[in-house]
């Protein structure tokens, strides 16, 4: 199991990734939304906003509030997904990692990638 501070680490890598998509291109896809990250075995959940393409306030949220976008996994998932080890499709399709969103929000967000 994974430390909290190596789960923050990785969420710092899944915001600088998408950091790395274009500016124009995140305004236009992304509306303003609450995102977070629950970390099942941490019982620990980061939330933040996106504003205008960008990820503002991220912070461990005590009362597990549910955000509009939400990505759900144990941390030695989320951490293998970000170091690369683990598909985002193939640990979404067997149950591993879950994504809590609107059909509209999982259809922009993949049109980032």
């Amino acid at each position: 199991m994974a430390t909290q501070e190596q789960c923050r680490i990785a969420i710092d890598t899944l915001l600088d990734r998408l950091a790395n998509v274009d500016a124009d291109l995140r305004r236009k896809r992304l509306p303003d939304r609450t995102i977070g990250v629950t970390v099942l075995d941490l019982d620990t959940s980061w939330v933040g906003d996106l504003k205008n393409g960008e990820v503002v306030g991220v912070h461990i949220d005590p009362e597990h509030t549910k955000p509009q976008i939400r990505l759900v996994c144990n941390s030695d998932d989320l951490i293998a997904l970000t170091d690369g080890d683990l598909s985002f499709s193939h640990a979404w399709a067997t149950g591993q990692i879950r994504l809590d969103a609107s059909l509209r929000d999982l259809l922009r967000l993949r049109n980032l990638a």
